[in-house]
């Protein structure tokens, strides 16, 4: 039996053109017009991409340090030992430790939203590997979270870095910020994510890169966006 639409949906999708690809302005503008819930909800982007995650140089991973924040408040704990431990700590880090800190994980007290790991804690973080993996939490130096620089990981991703990769069917989710933000920096941090995926488009690819996106929020419908334009952002 098909789910009964909502009240607050159709709503929603009355100003919603399901039938129109929309520019990255008009959708920016668009978005805010959507907020129904009573709490501050994110705006999401969906990328599916033109590549195939089987084959190693075309799956697509990476981070970006979004110009207007996400307006999300980050929890950080960090894997370190010595000076870095302290550097780590006069950074802001939420949680630092390295033994104590595999013990907590293993003991299901995960109470943090990203991991930093300087490069010699990683043989100890790959003994939490199973835990911190399927949670998308695993440090990788391909997101700038497996780093000597604790101290400048800190500052990327409390200041708003928003880790990606693309997932087994080639699509990309990212969040760019919240339903409270102005128009002018949902579409900022949206050209920023874009910019960064489309440096990354591998050469073995064919065919479109981008071949669909859309944005959303978090209880709303979505609006496609025009690919071709978020192709040409460089």
């Amino acid at each position: 039996m098909a789910k009964k639409m909502t009240k607050r949906m159709k709503t929603l999708l009355e100003k919603v053109d399901t039938s129109k690809i929309y520019d990255i302005t008009t959708a920016s503008t668009t978005i805010k017009s959507l907020v129904s819930a009573k709490f501050d909800e994110t705006v999401e982007v969906a990328l599916k991409l033109g590549v195939d995650p089987r084959h190693a140089d075309q799956m697509i991973r990476g981070a970006v340090v979004l110009p207007h924040g996400t307006g999300k408040q980050v929890r950080v704990a960090v894997f370190a030992k010595g000076i870095k431990a302290d550097e780590a700590k006069n950074a802001g880090a939420d949680i630092v430790g390295s033994d104590d800190l595999a013990d907590e994980i293993k003991a299901g007290n995960i109470n943090f939203d990203i991991v930093i790991a300087t490069p010699d804690m990683m043989a100890l973080v790959g003994k939490v590997g199973r835990i911190l993996g399927p949670k998308g939490l695993m440090p990788n130096p391909k997101t700038g979270t497996v780093t000597a620089d604790v101290v400048k990981a800190i500052e990327n991703v409390k200041s708003g870095q928003v880790n990606f990769r693309v997932d087994k069917k080639g699509n990309i989710h990212a969040p760019i910020g919240k339903a409270s933000f102005s128009e002018d920096k949902i579409r900022g941090n949206l050209e920023e994510l874009v910019r960064v995926i489309n440096r990354l488009k591998p050469a073995s690819t064919k065919g479109k890169y981008i071949r669909h996106a859309a944005i959303s929020l978090t209880m709303s419908p979505s609006l496609e966006l025009d690919a071709q334009e978020l192709m040409d952002l460089r």
